[in-house]
């Protein structure tokens, strides 16, 4: 799960559609595949499969940036009238392993997020 930064509610549908389309090439470019993605106004979850070569960290840290650059650039004024500054993502975000859990389980979760129009 990644957190708009201040939790500002700057996600619409369109946005989020976007936000899913690069971080599926993201994930691609490490040989990882997003499974799922939804997201509410202020966050997004996502259920990525990525090998046990790629570290974690360089894979978050890639899906941040690059979604940040193209969604500040693609959206400028959305997200400037928001007020997000100069940073667009919160600089944490949740991790979860789900070895043990039903994927429909986490499916489900991910697709009933209430999705903003």
């Amino acid at each position: 799960m990644f957190v708009a930064k201040y939790r500002r509610e700057v996600f619409n549908d369109q946005m989020l559609s976007r936000c899913e389309a690069i971080m599926r090439d993201v994930c691609q470019s490490f040989e990882a595949e997003l499974h799922e993605f939804n997201g509410e106004g202020d966050h997004v979850h996502l259920l990525v499969h990525y090998p046990p070569k790629v570290a974690l960290s360089k894979l978050v840290n890639s899906l941040k940036g690059v979604s940040s650059r193209f969604l500040r650039a693609e959206y400028t004024d959305r997200i400037n009238r928001i007020g997000t500054g100069s940073v667009f993502w919160s600089p944490s975000y949740f991790a979860g392993s789900c070895g043990g859990a039903p994927l429909s389980i986490i499916k489900d979760y991910i697709d009933n997020q209430k999705r903003p129009s």
